[in-house]
This record gives C-alpha cells, sequence and structure tokens, in this order.
C-alpha cells in the first residue's frame, strides 16, 4: 500500500506541475491576444466615433479611377497545376472588370500540362514565362523568373507596369479587385485584400478551420498590425505591391525582389516594404454598397496530412527561417509583431501540454474519489492557492478567445460555422501541433544537410461552380 501511496503522490506533483506550466504558457499567450482585441475594438470605437461621422464608408464601385492607363501586371506561379490553372484564368478574365492588366503565368520547362492548360485559355492578356529550371524550385524562384518576364515585356512594348499583384493558380478573384489596389497605389506601396476560404462541405472540420483563422486573421490581426505601425505580412494572394519599390527591392536582392531561398517570400516580402518605409494598408472595402467585401476566395487543405504540410512550411518559413533571415528588426512594434509570429511555434508545444494536464487532473479527480489511498493526499489543485487562481484566470481568458473565434466567424460566415468554430478550435490545435513538429524537423534536417528548400505545395481545386457561372 505504501508503494501505491507513494506512486500516486509523485502522480500529484506531476500533475501540480504539468498545470501550472500550461496555465503560466495560455495565461501569458492569452493576455497577449486580449492586448490585440482590446486595441482592435478600441480602434473601431474611435474610427465610429470620428471618422464615419464625417465620411461615409466607401465601396470599391465608389473609388475614382485612375489617372492614368498605366496597367497592372498579375503574377500566377504555377508547379503542376494543369488542373486549375486554366478555370482560374478564364474566369479571373471573364469577371476582372479593371481594363488595364497582364497576366504573368510562371511555369516549368518539365511540367508541359500546366503549360498547355495555359495556353488553352487563349486570351492575350495572358502571356507565359517559362522558369530557366526545371520544376520544383521554391514558389520564390518562380516569382523571380516572372519578375524578369515582366521586365522583357516592358522593355519590348515600351510600357512601364504601375503595380504587380500575386495570386495562385486556385484563387478566385473580386471582380473589383484590381480597381481597389489601382486607387491606392502609388499612395501605398502595398495593399492587401482579405482572403477568405470556402466552406467545403465534404471537410467540415479540417478544412473548415481555416474559415475560422482566417476569419480572426483578416478581420482583426492585420487591422491591429497596421494601427501600431508594425510591417504587413503579404498573404502570397490578394496582394498588389507598387513596382517602383519592387524594382528597390530587385535591385537590392541582385535583380529580382523574391528571395530564391525562402519558403515565405510573401512575408519576408511585407518585412521588406516597412523597412524600407514603404507603407502598407490593408483594406476590407465592400463591392459595391450592401455586397460582400472584395475578398479573394480558395479552397484549403482538406485532409489532415496536407493541412499539416502546408502549415509546416508556414512555420518553416515565418517562425524559423524568418528568424534567421529577419532576425528582430525595427522598432518596438515591429519586434512585438515578429514575436507574435514566431510564438506560434511554442503555443502549439503548451496547447498539448494543456490537454494531457487536463487529462491528468481529470483522472487524478477519478483516483482520489475511488482509490482509498488517493484520499490521503491533499487536492491537486487546492482552493486558495496561487494555482487554483491562475487556472481561474485562463479558463476565463479561453472562454473569451473562443467567443472571440466563434464572433469573428459569425461574422463572416453565418451562425452555423460560428457554432462549428467552437470544436474546430481543437482540431486547429492538433494541426498545429502536428506541423509546429514537422516543421521542426525539416528545420533540424535542413541545418544538418545544408540543403536547398523545394516548393512543397498540395493538390489544389477550383470550384465548378464559379468555373461555370
Amino acid at each position: 500500500m505504501l508503494d501505491l501511496y507513494v506512486w500516486l503522490a509523485g502522480y500529484w506533483l506531476l500533475t501540480r506541475e504539468l498545470l501550472l506550466l500550461a496555465a503560466a504558457g495560455v495565461a501569458v499567450s492569452s493576455l497577449d491576444d486580449l492586448l490585440f482585441d482590446a486595441l482592435y475594438f478600441a480602434r473601431q470605437i474611435w474610427r465610429r466615433m470620428t471618422v464615419y461621422r464625417v465620411w461615409e464608408r466607401a465601396d470599391a464601385s465608389s473609388l475614382k479611377g485612375p489617372a492614368a492607363d498605366a496597367p497592372i501586371a498579375v503574377f500566377v506561379p504555377a508547379w503542376d497545376e494543369a488542373d486549375v490553372i486554366g478555370q482560374m484564368l478564364a474566369t479571373f478574365a471573364r469577371t476582372m472588370r479593371h481594363p488595364h492588366y497582364r497576366i504573368f503565368v510562371g511555369v516549368y520547362p518539365n511540367d508541359p500540362a500546366t503549360r498547355a492548360a495555359v495556353a488553352s485559355a487563349g486570351d492575350p492578356r495572358i502571356e507565359i514565362v517559362v522558369a530557366p529550371h526545371p520544376g520544383p524550385t521554391t514558389k520564390a524562384d518562380c516569382l523571380n523568373a516572372i519578375w524578369r518576364g515582366m521586365e522583357a515585356h516592358e522593355r519590348a512594348q515600351g510600357v512601364r507596369f504601375k503595380a504587380v499583384v500575386l495570386h495562385d493558380a486556385e484563387d478566385v478573384a473580386h471582380a473589383r479587385e484590381l480597381d481597389v489596389i489601382d486607387y491606392l497605389i502609388p499612395a501605398k506601396a502595398m495593399v492587401q485584400l482579405p482572403v477568405v476560404p470556402f466552406a467545403d462541405p465534404q471537410s467540415r472540420w479540417i478544412a473548415g478551420h481555416y474559415l475560422d483563422e482566417f476569419a480572426e486573421s483578416h478581420t482583426k490581426d492585420m487591422v491591429v498590425r497596421e494601427a501600431i505601425g508594425a510591417a504587413l505580412p503579404a498573404a502570397g494572394v490578394a496582394c498588389g505591391f507598387e513596382r517602383e519599390m519592387m524594382g528597390r527591392i530587385a535591385v537590392a536582392l541582385g535583380g529580382a525582389p523574391f528571395d530564391p531561398d525562402s519558403l515565405t517570400e510573401d512575408y519576408e516580402l511585407g518585412h521588406r516594404i516597412h523597412a524600407r518605409g514603404g507603407k502598407a494598408v490593408f483594406v476590407r472595402i465592400p463591392g459595391t454598397r450592401g455586397e460582400p467585401h472584395v475578398t479573394t476566395r480558395e479552397h484549403f487543405p482538406a485532409t489532415l496530412e496536407t493541412a499539416v504540410r502546408q502549415k509546416s512550411r508556414w512555420l518553416l518559413g515565418i517562425a524559423l527561417q524568418g528568424w534567421d533571415r529577419i532576425g528582430w528588426q525595427g522598432g518596438l512594434a515591429a519586434r512585438y509583431m515578429l514575436m507574435r509570429d514566431r510564438k506560434a511555434l511554442l503555443n502549439a508545444l503548451v496547447v498539448i501540454v494543456a490537454y494531457v494536464a487536463a487529462l491528468a487532473y481529470a483522472a487524478a479527480i477519478v483516483l482520489k474519489s475511488t482509490v482509498p489511498d488517493a484520499r490521503l493526499l491533499p487536492a491537486v489543485v487546492e482552493p486558495g492557492s496561487a494555482l487554483h487562481g491562475l487556472l481561474r484566470l485562463t479558463t476565463i481568458l479561453l472562454a473569451w478567445r473562443l467567443a472571440m473565434r466563434m464572433m469573428f466567424t459569425g461574422r463572416q460566415h453565418g451562425i452555423i460555422e460560428a457554432v462549428r468554430a467552437l470544436p474546430r478550435a481543437f482540431i486547429g490545435n492538433i494541426v498545429n501541433f502536428l506541423a509546429a513538429l514537422r516543421a521542426s524537423a525539416l528545420y533540424v534536417r535542413g541545418a544538418i544537410r545544408k540543403t536547398a528548400p523545394v516548393w512543397e505545395k498540395t493538390a489544389h481545386r477550383f470550384p465548378e461552380t464559379v468555373a461555370h457561372d
């Protein structure tokens, strides 16, 4: 019996330490998120009391046209995208209202199917740029090939593009997207529009958790980043850049604006623009009065494996490579945002520790009510203790966090998806934990072997209803 008592005492101590570790980590992260919430709501209240009392809310259809006819270049990097690229290009060309643009699609010499799909679009505004190396390389390398193709077009035609817009091969762009970007550039060096995932009836939980994350990130987080003067990370799609700023970055990097060794070239580009004093803006604006916002929509990974692969690439590029490549540059706001970006790896571990601690605590409660020796031990969490107070605080903070997630999801996708956001928070945490493990393993493996990164993309799909509208 003594051995059992000793074992239970050790279990009690371990459970208490796990609870303390998890509660401390959750509290720190949740208080950081709470600060972001406070900044967002304070900004919303201030704008309602000041700006919107003087100015009417704009919509994209009310924006004045460009002063000149300088065209916009749209970059679409494509590796193994034969299944979607033709539909994407046809939809873009059919629906886009802006009259002056040219689409440059980057393909690889060893990917004839994608090249044929691009050529089948048959639109004179679409130009194929063949990368100089067999694929896949990195997305940044493909974008650099497109950049050089755009420069060759400028020299041959005697034109100068006003802006560069990035898109992926599966994107559904809003018809007034280029109008908004054209209106704001060159006053802004970078314009980022919201990205909204499609709800997938076949994957309510894996693909669905992207709905919740983007609803909060592209409604609240990006707005607060801009408000505090931090760098805006480009999302890689629905983002426009002043061509002149891109040209200066290209000169600094040896001829092209994207670093081919980067896995998150869009994120780094936003930081490079900020470091050069370029102004960036995140814009949520309706297409016309009473209509949904001007956004880009796309399908996100629908299986656990593909979601983990995608998110591990993001974590590897932003949290791990970003630490090496960007460091801790900029002022207080910039450094604070870099910290928030990089805490995702630690958060993934803390959340799993919290799940384990909660299960261990629940087991301890069952043991105390059923095992005689366990009744001799004090409670794992004694009322009035510091741990008890910390756990109450984290419970309140977690309830607030889930309420915020549900609120932002509900605003974007309706009440049913808001309810689903509650269990999807658990699923998202599991995906993020597995992605953090994979990203860390890839980072260590790459450091040891000194291997160059490659374009590890997932299979994409284009919505049939949009393609045939």
